[in-house]
């Protein structure tokens, strides 16, 4: 009897099963071939897939069908949550782990032809003998003319300590050169340049914030400190970001101990505060930073814990706005997705992420360009703060909503613009040029000491001139009245391509900040002890 009653459960429990997989099949059966199940989303996309592989009229790749919809997919939530398709997953992040398995050359693509910039320094390249102004026509047996950067870099990229065999074009060389070089590690160095402005005042120029940047920064910042530094310039224009964590560690070494730094909150994220330990070093150094329409993400945070934090001035133009902070999720084939999964916010409360659409990526994008319409980049009055207010830590009033806007505004100067210049400018003979004048004169420029040899000599050679027929020979009308109005920016544009080709990025930016206006006012700023912010009297 026991036994039977044991067995009653079990038995009902099939029934039931039974019963439900009967009324299923019949269902299924007589309803045109419905699929009665809970209508959630994540359901019907699954079933959608699983209906077109099996009834679509073509044979399909489903997976090849998923890679194209994820983008799709995670653009209609917020311009910056995004997918990375597993052969892309390890490239993207190259530039912020500090190095990659490459050559060791920068180049530049002009007339469908790879043209070697610059050659790393004990990089694989430099070991065999490859030259800046070298044309790189094949890598093993796949020429590279015309191919696009992307597959240029596939070709030249490699695991290390394999070779590839490149078809070199040379100066003065009749025939092709063909050298194989052995590729290993290239440091990827985002602290791309440091140098003194003036017998007091440092200058650190950051590209990106990785893995490296932090020792990087501190290295910048011990040679300056050694050969005098009494005041520091940290230009951060054109810097697209990077890793949250290696900002807060730059920072403090500025801000004093217990100073907010960043806090960053979301739906499913708590709120968390990252604050400084006292431990920094240079807690006293007068500080200004440099930032652009191109300053974004880390970059913000960095420059707005100074500015709430009123520890340093932040000079130039609005910056990009992106305050949306992503969360790597990894998948077994090894594709990456970027979801944003919370907003920072700068020490006073403000989210600085520009406001957007969800899935108008496309107008997000063009934001650049509606600002310099508006007349943002030459007019602090065209720039319209109608965003909430909030307060630094003495009482500065700074606006939320879109970008960090510098406590001193300083526009692009197009008084001496012309039509001849931005044709000759847009349609590369600047560089063209400048390469050419390199090939010709590499020896002699390779011979000089300091930058300013290089300027001395460069300003006696013509180059207007000899740069005029170039372009009238390249099909670019000679204007000479155009010509003698934007004779400064002419010769600013080729001798610091120059200069760039024949060097490095140092000697030119070591150039540049001589006539860089938003440095100079930087350096005013410092003569006059008003780098350190003050409350307005009128508030």
């Amino acid at each position: 009897m026991n036994t039977k009653s044991r067995l009653v459960p079990l038995l009902l429990a099939i029934a039931v099963i039974l019963g439900i997989g009967i009324g299923l099949f019949y269902a299924n059966h007589f309803s045109g071939n419905r699929l009665n199940i809970i209508n959630t989303g994540s359901n019907k996309l699954n079933y959608l897939l699983q209906i077109i592989d099996n009834n679509y009229v073509d044979t399909i790749n489903v997976n090849d069908l998923v890679e194209e919809a994820m983008p799709t997919i995670l653009s209609e939530l917020d311009p910056h949550s995004s997918y990375i398709s597993a052969s892309d997953a390890e490239e993207s992040t190259e530039e912020l782990k500090g190095s990659f398995s490459g050559i060791g050359v920068r180049f530049t693509v002009q007339k469908d032809t790879v043209n070697v910039m610059n050659v790393i320094k004990g990089g694989p390249s430099e070991k065999v003998g490859v030259l800046a102004g070298d044309r790189i026509i094949a890598a093993d047996d796949s020429t590279l003319i015309g191919m696009e950067n992307r597959e240029i870099m596939k070709r030249l990229r490699g695991p290390k300590d394999s070779k590839v065999k490149l078809t070199i074009v040379r100066h003065g060389h009749k025939k092709p050169l063909t050298i194989t070089v052995v590729r290993g590690e290239v440091p990827v160095e985002s602290v791309d340049s440091y140098f003194m402005l003036d017998k007091h005042t440092g200058y650190i120029s950051i590209e990106s914030f990785g893995e490296n940047t932090y020792p990087e920064m501190l290295t910048a910042l011990a040679q300056l400190n050694v050969r005098g530094m009494k005041n520091l310039v940290i230009d951060l224009r054109g810097n697209r970001g990077g890793y949250m964590q290696t900002a807060i560690m730059m920072v403090n070494e500025f801000l004093p101990g217990g100073q907010l730094v960043v806090y960053t909150e979301g739906r499913k994220s708590p709120r968390e505060e990252y604050r400084t330990d006292g431990r920094g070093t240079f807690q006293h150094l007068p500080l200004i930073v440099l930032v652009d329409e191109g300053s974004a993400s880390a970059s913000e945070i960095f420059a707005g814990a100074i500015q709430d934090n009123d520890r340093g001035t932040i000079i130039g133009r609005r910056s990009f706005g992106k305050g949306l902070v992503q969360q790597p999720i990894e998948f077994k084939d090894g594709s990456v997705v970027r979801l944003t999964v919370a907003r920072y916010y700068t020490p006073s409360g403000r989210c600085i992420q520009k406001p957007y659409e969800k899935g108008k990526g496309e107008e997000y994008e063009n934001d650049l360009m509606a600002r310099y319409e508006r007349g943002e980049f030459f007019s602090a009055d065209s720039i319209h703060q109608d965003g909430p207010e909030y307060k630094t830590r003495i009482g500065r009033t700074v606006y939320g909503g879109g970008g960090i806007m510098p406590d001193i505004f300083v526009p692009e100067d197009t008084t001496l613009y012309t039509s001849y210049y931005k044709e000759a400018l847009f349609s590369g003979l600047v560089i063209q040029y400048a390469y050419l004048f390199n090939d010709q004169n590499r020896a002699q420029l390779q011979r000089m000491k300091n930058v300013t040899e290089m300027e001395s000599w460069l300003k006696r050679q013509n180059l207007l001139e000899k740069f005029a027929r170039y372009g009238e020979e390249h099909g670019l009308k000679r204007r000479n009245l155009m010509l003698q109005r934007s004779a400064p920016l002419f010769e600013r544009s080729l001798f610091s391509n120059i200069i760039y080709n024949a060097q490095d990025q140092q000697w030119r930016l070591q150039y540049l900040s001589k006539t860089d206006e938003v440095i100079q006012r930087s350096m005013r700023l410092f003569e006059a002890g008003e780098s350190v912010p003050t409350l307005p009297s009128e508030e």
